[in-house]
């Protein structure tokens, strides 16, 4: 029966071809927005490479010290003496990293050819970093721990900026190049994280030990420069950890008369971070559902009602066929059923045309499609190319969420007028022009 339905089905696509355009282009537009604004947060959100273990990552990057007296606060991050007193201490982690944040970049390649210098993006960090974003080696190692407590000048690097330098991401480990003039050894080589992945990327990541006055403070003992990334292997631990750091916390501000830190409502998961950019802004879990839903709604029930008026005028068209049908003993379920299967027919071939054109609009439009959502969008840095790897846009789960909230949308927009134009009286229906 089905492969009847099928084959009647196809013969009447075949014959409204208009309809047929008309029908699948709604269905692809309304598949391609949802996905393309659906796959821009799984980038976000998912675990992709290198940040594999975001469900489990924590951020701590502000600290906020107020004046008991006064009320005067100094916001910043973390002092290396708070890094190593605290963070490094903690017990309830798996893993603990520090980098130095900065406001601006500065920092530049001297070239061998004598080119001129370009850009880079550089992270100052620890080996704990490595620990905690899952970066794939070409070949070498993270700088070791004895390089990051002496503060050598040791370096991994992008094989981007490895090819761009020497013209090959191989046989470099060991070899010498030009950071800020100064000689910068290679330690390893890693498979570049992408731009869209702004936790863990950079060009090239130092021990910040390597750094001039990395220890510096900005007037308070345990106020500085230094963001704190935490890696936990459960739920259980989540909880622990964020205990320890409130007991931490709560320690200092009762043996201080002067200040008192607060933390808001860090440490931050990775997900609270995707939809609160800002430490201490108001937000709200419900508003953000809610926010969401309704764009949601409006690029998939607005086609559904717009196709759900296109069907119902088909439908007119199509009373005396039913009427005929009926009356050589047709049930109204089985008209029904092969109306519903066209119309089946037509979104899943919609839905496909709308994978590939949000496909195509994620890849040639990279550049401003993923920025789309963001309140404050970075610039990109010249010679920086947005990356979309196929773990980004194949996402299985999300496109078959899509078509199938789209199918359902299109299914009820299809049934609402076939049904009402099936209940009409056989002779009225005979009666109809076509």
């Amino acid at each position: 029966m089905i492969r009847l339905y099928l084959k009647q089905a196809w013969m009447m696509v075949r014959q409204n071809k208009l309809f047929t355009s008309i029908y699948v282009a709604g269905t692809a537009l309304a598949i391609a927005t949802t996905m393309i604004m659906a796959i821009v947060y799984y980038v976000k959100i998912a675990p992709v490479y290198p940040e594999v273990n975001r469900d489990h990552t924590f951020y701590i990057t502000t600290s906020r010290f107020v004046n008991k007296q006064t009320g005067s606060a100094n916001q910043w991050a973390f002092s290396f003496q708070a890094v190593k007193e605290w963070f490094y201490t903690l017990k309830n982690v798996k893993a603990v990293s520090a980098e130095i944040t900065s406001w601006e970049n500065s920092d530049y390649v001297q070239p061998f050819d004598g080119s001129g210098d370009f850009p880079v993006i550089k992270k100052p960090t620890d080996p704990g970093f490595f620990q905690i974003y899952q970066f794939r080696f070409i070949e070498g190692k993270t700088f070791s721990e004895a390089d990051w407590k002496s503060g050598i000048r040791s370096a991994v690097i992008s094989d981007a900026l490895a090819r761009r330098i020497f013209g090959t991401d191989h046989g470099l480990v060991g070899k010498i190049f030009k950071l800020n003039y100064m000689d910068y050894r290679i330690a390893g080589v890693v498979k570049g994280a992408s731009v869209l992945t702004g936790k863990s990327f950079a060009q090239v990541y130092v021990p910040y030990s390597s750094e001039a006055n990395y220890d510096r403070k900005g007037g308070l003992t345990y106020y500085g420069a230094y963001a704190i990334t935490v890696l936990t292997d459960s739920n259980e631990q989540d909880v622990a950890m964020r205990k320890e750091i409130s007991e931490l916390v709560h320690k200092y501000n009762t043996s201080q008369d002067d200040w008192e830190l607060k933390l808001k409502n860090q440490p931050r998961s990775h997900i609270l971070s995707v939809f609160q950019p800002f430490v201490g802004d108001d937000f709200s879990w419900k508003d953000v559902i809610c926010h969401y839903f309704i764009v949601l709604l409006v690029l998939l029930l607005v086609p559904a009602l717009n196709l759900s008026g296109m069907i119902a005028g088909r439908m007119e068209t199509r009373l005396s066929e039913m009427g005929i049908r009926k009356s050589f003993g047709a049930h109204r379920a089985g008209l029904l059923s092969q109306i519903m299967w066209e119309n089946l027919i037509l979104t899943l071939a919609g839905g496909l045309l709308g994978l590939v054109l949000a496909w195509t609009a994620l890849v040639t439009c990279r550049e401003w499609v993923f920025s789309l959502f963001e309140e404050y969008p970075n610039v990109p840095l010249d010679g920086v190319a947005t990356e979309v790897s196929g773990e980004m846009l194949l996402a299985p789960s999300i496109f078959a969420a899509a078509l199938l909230l789209c199918v359902v949308l299109n299914l009820l927009s299809a049934l609402i007028p076939a049904w009402h134009s099936l209940r009409n009286p056989i002779i009225q229906s005979l009666n109809e022009k076509r």
